[in-house]
């Protein structure tokens, strides 16, 4: 086994700079690396470490590149789910930087403990305690 990030979800922005904002300023994402893109503020590559482990790559649409399968993505409905011990003291803090609360802090039948919330572009976080079997 390997303790580097094997798997990384990828999602794309109409406002990458926006997103990256929400993710380290609201969520608590680490930023590693973030590149921009050719029209301007736009971003073509950045990597998010997440804390606990693991993180997400994420770009922004670039107006001036042609459509594609990944610019498609920023259309779409994208969800990821976060592992935190603390949900708690997440969840204000994902309101506070434009989150819109989906699923309230709830406990779950499966001893987990978290709440869904939707980024400024429509895209669902769900942060919980539960880190897997």
């Amino acid at each position: 086994m390997t303790t580097a990030t094997g798997v990384w979800p990828t999602l794309m922005y109409r406002d990458g700079q926006a997103a990256l904002t929400f993710l380290t300023k609201g969520l608590g994402f680490e930023v590693a690396a973030s590149y921009p893109g050719t029209a301007e503020g736009s971003i073509a590559h950045a990597e998010l470490r997440w804390p606990a482990g693991g993180g997400v790559m994420l770009g922004s649409v670039d107006a001036k590149a042609a459509p594609d399968a990944y610019s498609a993505l920023a259309d779409q409905t994208q969800a990821v789910y976060l592992v935190h011990a603390d949900p708690d003291a997440v969840i204000g803090r994902a309101i506070g930087a434009g989150a819109v609360v989906v699923r309230g802090l709830r406990d779950t039948d499966y001893g987990s403990r978290g709440f869904t919330v939707r980024d400024p572009e429509g895209n669902l976080w769900d942060v919980g305690t539960y880190a897997g079997e």
